[in-house]
Parts: structure tokens; sequence; C-alpha cells
């Protein structure tokens, strides 16, 4: 890595340290003065731009170097842009617009775990309720547990609810999950996930605009969505309430111009009314399950990996006209040939050949010249 990298990194460090993360003002102007230059400007006193009374209070006790040292010490990284790691998704944030306040290309992103940021390739966000039902949840799981068993990443934010579920399903069957956080990487939120993001720190990835050592914030919340949905390839909302910030991770899906998908829930669940208004409006495709999901984030002209097929039932085997036989055929008493042609609509002749057919492969038992179901064809579908 080139010295002038280095410097890059450092300043790039120290923007971070100052500034919010997703401040839509201050990440245009990185892009369009480049780091060092605006960093330059928000440090000199006599600048006249409003940012610089903002990042006051923070550049008088800031040490990017200080911070870089602590955090590689502590096994998290600043991947930026440039970088091999760098994932070339989050630069689609550049033409996303402003949502909330929140928008724009991060400066760059503190990470943990072995998992590069660039090699999620076919990946899905899966977000929802934190007060989910057990219908959300097991949704959730069982959806991503399919996704990570067909190659794709998972991508959350470790809240309680739909979020856990979505890490958890991908974890049962040795997938890739990552965690998108509002706070450090080194900071543990919720508290109860410990463990949780421990596991993703050594096995996945734990991401954050956030520096190490920042607490959760309303704000970082809206800016790590943004983060999180850039991050895939499409964004699933699995339960959400008219006012969630899923629905918000779900706007920025939509302009990003990537796939939003959401999974229906009963009309009566108040955990499904932010499901429903997006799918109602057009926002979301209705899906309910990986095949779904797969179909509409893999790439062009790539088919997602087909289900294994369900075994027949034993009546799919027969031929339409041995079907129209077997229904004409009583369950509970005995007909003669002639009734059951006259019900199936098929002459005599064929259905005396048909139901010899019928009792070969058990459908029908025949004594006398009367036929009924066999006791076992009244048990099969």
């Amino acid at each position: 890595m080139s010295a002038t990298n280095e410097e890059e990194r450092l300043i790039r460090v120290a923007l971070s340290l100052m500034a919010e993360p997703g401040d839509p003002k201050l990440c245009e102007l990185a892009a369009e003065l480049g780091p060092e230059q605006l960093y330059r400007r928000l440090a000199d006193p006599a600048t006249d731009e409003p940012r610089a009374v903002d990042v006051a209070t923070r550049l008088s006790t800031s040490d990017p170097g200080r911070a870089l040292e602590q955090a590689q010490r502590r096994g998290i990284r600043f991947v930026m842009p440039g970088d091999t790691e760098w994932p070339s998704g989050v630069e689609d944030l550049a033409h996303a617009g402003v949502l909330s306040d929140r928008g724009g290309v991060p400066l760059g992103l503190w990470a943990r775990g072995p998992v590069p940021l660039h090699e999620l390739g076919v990946s899905a966000a899966v977000v929802g309720a934190r007060s989910a039902t057990s219908y959300g949840t097991t949704s959730a799981a069982r959806i991503a547990a399919d996704l990570a068993r067909a190659g794709a990443a998972v991508v959350s934010g470790a809240a309680f609810g739909i979020d856990e579920a979505g890490h958890r399903g991908a974890l049962s069957v040795g997938g890739i999950t990552v965690a998108v956080l509002a706070c450090g990487v080194d900071r543990v939120y919720p508290a109860a996930h410990r463990q949780l993001l421990n596991h993703l720190a050594d096995h996945g990835a734990v991401i954050s605009e956030a520096a190490p050592g920042w607490a959760p914030m309303r704000v970082r919340f809206l800016a790590r969505n943004r983060i999180i949905a850039a991050l895939a390839r499409g964004t699933l909302v699995v339960e959400a309430a008219t006012r969630s910030g899923a629905l918000n991770t779900a706007r920025w899906a939509t302009q990003l111009n990537r796939p939003t998908m959401a999974v229906p829930g009963s009309v009566t669940s108040a955990s499904s009314e932010g499901c429903h208004r997006l799918i109602r409006d057009g926002g979301a495709c209705l899906v309910t399950g990986a095949d779904d999901v797969l179909e509409l984030i893999s790439d062009s002209g790539r088919l997602p990996p087909q289900p294994e097929p369900e075994p027949s039932r034993p009546r799919d085997r027969l031929s339409l006209r041995e079907r129209q036989v077997l229904d004409a055929v009583p369950a509970a008493r005995t007909a003669r040939a002639e009734s059951i042609a006259r019900t199936a609509g098929i002459g005599l002749s064929e259905v005396v050949h048909l139901l010899g057919r019928l009792q070969e492969q058990g459908f029908v038992d025949g004594l006398d010249g009367r036929w009924c179901l066999s006791r076992w064809a009244r048990r099969v579908p």
C-alpha cells in the first residue's frame, strides 16, 4: 500500500471521527473536493463552511492515527474506496438521493470478521420488526436458511426480532451472514446479542460506518439502513408496522434500484401492515420463499437453484382416463361396471379394461362383477 493511500486512509478516518455517519452534505463534498481538500477546509478556522462549526468540538480531540492503531490491535479494519475489499455496491449511494436527512457514499467502513466485504456476491438483506411474531421469525429464519444454503449471503442489522432470525437462519446451515450496526463495531447492541455478534465477528462480518466506541443513536440507525440496502442485491421485509425502520431500509433499496420484496402476513396482524402497504402500493414484490428472492437478485440469465421435486402422489401417476374412472368408483359401497361407466362418461369396454389396470395397482377391489375403492386408496391422496 502506497504512502498516498495511507495518508488518504488517515484523512478519511479523521473525517469519520469528525462527522456523523451519512451526513449527505459532507459525503457530497468528499466526492466533489476529495477527502484531503475537504479535511483542510473543515480544519481551517477561517473557513465559511457551515459544517466546520459542527465538527469543531470533535476536531480538537480526534487523533486518526491513534484511532486506527487501536482499531487494528482489536482486529478492526477501516475499509475505504480503492481498497480491494471495498464493496462496489455502496458506490450506488452517490445517485440514490437523501432519506431522513441521511445519504451519500460512506467515507469508509469499519469492519470486524474474516469475510471480505467485496466477496459477499449474491446477497439479500433480511429486515423487519423488532417486536416480531412467531410467524415472522419462523418465516425469516426459513428464508434466510434457504438463501444461505443456495450460496447467498444474508445482510441484516443484528436487532431483535426479524434481524436476529435472519442471522440465525443463515448460521443454522453454515451460511455467510453480515451485521451492519448503528454503533461502533466494538460495541454490543443490543447487549443481549453479545454471543451472536461475537460469533459473527469470528465467522462472518460486523460492519459500521460509525467509528469504534461510538454509541447507537437514532440518526445513526437511519444512516445504517442505507448501508444494509447498498450491501445487498435486494431487500426483503418480513413483518413491519406502518412506522418501521425496516420500511426506511426498503425505501433505500428502491432508491438504489434494487429489488424490494415483502412477505405477506395475516390481514389482521398489525406487524404486517407495513408489508401489505408496500405490496399494495407496488413498492415491493410479494415473496413467500427463498426461490422467489433468488429469482429477483440473481444475475440476469441465471436461474436460481431449483428445489428437490416433491414425491408425486400415487394418483398423479395415473392417466387422465384412469383418474376419471377411479373418481367414479364408490368408496362406501360397490357398483357394477355399467354404473361406473355411466358416472365416468366412458364406454363400458374401456371402463372394464381400466378397472383391471386400477386393480393391478391396488386402487380398486373387484368381486363378482362389483367394484369399490380399496382400503389403501381411501387413505392415500
